[in-house]
């Protein structure tokens, strides 16, 4: 399947995600120090809001998009921020991204690859760009909650697993909700997971007499 023409959404304004406040999730992590100020990547940024949000708060920020569009009104909006933050078109699986990072955030972009391989990808190049002790920190459209015919897609802790196991030690999982300030959007997971410098050991068997 062909994948999204994300500019095409930002031409038309088709944007539910653009909230244009930073991301709950995020705020409470550095409010409450689980992520330290250093050098943060945000993965799909759109128009900025959370990756100037992170500037303000001592991080020196790369904010990246596949769609112009998206980078060119983050950059529009980043004269108006006083903090170190910097926006580039690119894609992040595909496209050079010069680590290490102590922060990688993505709100809605790890989720919004179909294919288990693509996501499985995605997560090693988290963590290729994670920084010793990093944490990558990603919201993740849920499986929970009643039947709907659109808003994110949805994955299960297993899908998520699968692709973040083998590169990634996955250090919390939470039920939570899209926007965690309404309720009423889709149920999400936000997960936050460290880069592995071990690799995953086999799940045991044991024989049965």
């Amino acid at each position: 399947m062909s994948r999204p023409d994300w500019n095409e959404r930002y031409a038309s304004g088709d944007l539910p995600w653009d909230t244009g406040r930073p991301d709950v999730h995020l705020v409470g992590l550095v409010d409450d120090g689980g992520v330290t100020p250093g050098r943060a990547l945000e993965v799909g940024c759109g128009t900025g809001t959370n990756a100037l949000w992170l500037a303000t708060r001592g991080f020196d920020v790369l904010g990246i998009d596949v769609a112009p569009l998206a980078i060119e009104r983050a950059t529009s909006k980043s004269g108006r921020i006083r903090g170190q933050c910097e926006f580039r078109v690119l894609d992040f699986v595909t496209d050079p991204v010069e680590g290490p990072f102590d922060l990688v955030f993505d709100r809605g972009c790890f989720h919004s690859f179909d294919h288990a391989a693509d996501r499985s990808r995605f997560a090693l190049r988290v963590r290729d760009v994670l920084a010793p002790g990093g944490r990558w920190v990603s919201i993740v459209g849920s499986t929970e909650g009643p039947e709907r015919d659109h808003g994110p897609p949805r994955r299960s802790l297993r899908d998520i697993a699968d692709a973040v196991e083998p590169s990634l030690e996955i250090l919390e999982v939470r039920s939570t909700h899209m926007d965690a300030m309404t309720p009423t959007t889709p149920a999400a997971w936000l997960i936050v997971a460290a880069r592995r410098d071990v690799p995953a050991q086999p799940s045991t068997m044991r024989d049965r007499d």
